[in-house]
């Protein structure tokens, strides 16, 4: 049903989901797997790259992705459209994750120029990553390593708002509706996990 990724975590798409996804939807439930296949491949990439930036392992991501739609495909009838598409597929791969990584207790290794790469998109995390922060080429690989040691020491639920908002660039609201918590609870968990984030990295940044 999902075909194996390439191990380069793909370029994120936008987040407004298309406008014939409940026509998809619809059509999916009454058996049509074309129609869900069609789900799939628009959806594939990104929750394979949120997985991944989540497990840090390519394999575990290829299979909680293929886990995800299996998933979302038997439980399909009782999908009502009360959110989109995409936020509930999304709920169903972060509780995998998030479960996955709880009975694992896997290592999360977090690129940093994924976060250069978003890093237009939050400010917050401008005074990690700064070109202007002294010895930062030469300290890169323990830079790289305090980062994954600061990222090891969040809770699954910390480590995910960082992942779908700084690396995904999700708006918090649809975090939330991912989630299943309010704006307020994203925003508040958020805030820690750069706290800690900033505590740890806090003698790179002198």
């Amino acid at each position: 049903m999902i075909a194996t990724l390439n191990p380069k975590p793909p370029p994120v798409p936008e987040t407004k989901p298309p406008s014939d996804d409940p026509l998809l939807v619809a059509r999916a439930q009454k058996g049509e797997l074309e129609a869900y296949d069609q789900l799939v491949r628009r959806y594939q990439e990104r929750i394979y790259s949120t997985v991944y930036h989540m497990t840090a392992n390519h394999e575990d991501a290829n299979d909680l992705a293929q886990e995800t739609f299996i998933k979302a495909y038997q439980a399909l009838r009782s999908f009502k459209g009360d959110s989109s598409f995409f936020t509930w597929v999304y709920r169903i791969a972060v509780n995998k994750t998030i479960n996955f990584l709880k009975q694992r207790k896997n290592r999360i290794h977090l690129s940093l120029n994924d976060l250069d790469t978003n890093a237009e998109h939050d400010p917050g995390l401008l005074a990690l990553i700064s070109d202007k922060t002294p010895r930062r080429e030469i300290n890169l690989a323990e830079l790289q390593e305090r980062l994954n040691v600061a990222l090891r020491k969040l809770s699954e639920e910390h480590r995910m708002v960082v992942t779908l908002h700084d690396i995904q660039g999700l708006p918090h609201d649809e975090i939330g509706k991912i989630m299943n918590c309010n704006v307020g609870t994203v925003r508040s968990r958020l805030f820690y996990a750069r706290q800690q984030l900033q505590a740890h990295l806090s003698d790179f940044l002198k």
